[in-house]
């Protein structure tokens, strides 16, 4: 049987690799691992977003149009970025599917506005038929709820924004 702890190392080495599915049969019990195809499609509008700075070359009048405003909106999530880095985060400790509350029709562990302590469980993270508690970790103050309920989550991704007292 493996521990919770080995299956993390397993998914923390196979989302690092390019391997893109995993099995596992030891004593009876079977692990299957695959990659999520999100995982292809977030590297796909790289080049789409690089694609219109090699066009306006041309129009010279098109580009300088949107130039303006473009400061502008950069300058608007300046602010929140730096607020956002005096905030503790919690993040996923694996790869799995969030869910707010114990189940369907209970009310959320947590809300924005509610306090925390260390040992207090925020979520659940579901990972191959294994419900994981997630804890907040830290003291404070819930801000803001990162992820929608039964979302899929990556290993590291921030979860909830916490104000720590």
């Amino acid at each position: 049987m493996l521990k919770i702890h080995e299956i993390r190392e397993i998914i923390k080495l196979i989302d690092q690799s390019s391997i893109n599915e995993f099995e596992l049969e030891m004593n009876g019990t079977k692990v299957t691992l695959k990659k999520s195809v999100a995982a292809e499609t977030v590297v796909i509008p790289q080049p789409v977003v690089q694609a219109p700075a090699a066009v306006p070359a041309a129009p010279v009048a098109a580009v300088e149009a949107p130039a303006a405003p473009a400061p502008v909106e950069a300058a608007k999530p300046a602010a929140p970025a730096q607020e956002e880095a005096n905030l503790h985060k919690i993040v996923s400790p694996m790869v799995g599917t969030f869910y707010r509350a114990s189940e369907p029709g209970k009310p959320p562990y947590v809300q924005p506005g509610d306090k925390v302590t260390p040992d207090k469980v925020v979520c659940i993270v579901e990972a191959m038929k294994l419900f994981n508690e997630i804890t907040a970790e830290v003291t404070g103050e819930i801000v803001k709820v990162l992820v929608e309920d039964g979302q899929l989550v990556e290993f590291g991704q921030p979860l909830f924004l916490v104000k720590p007292e």
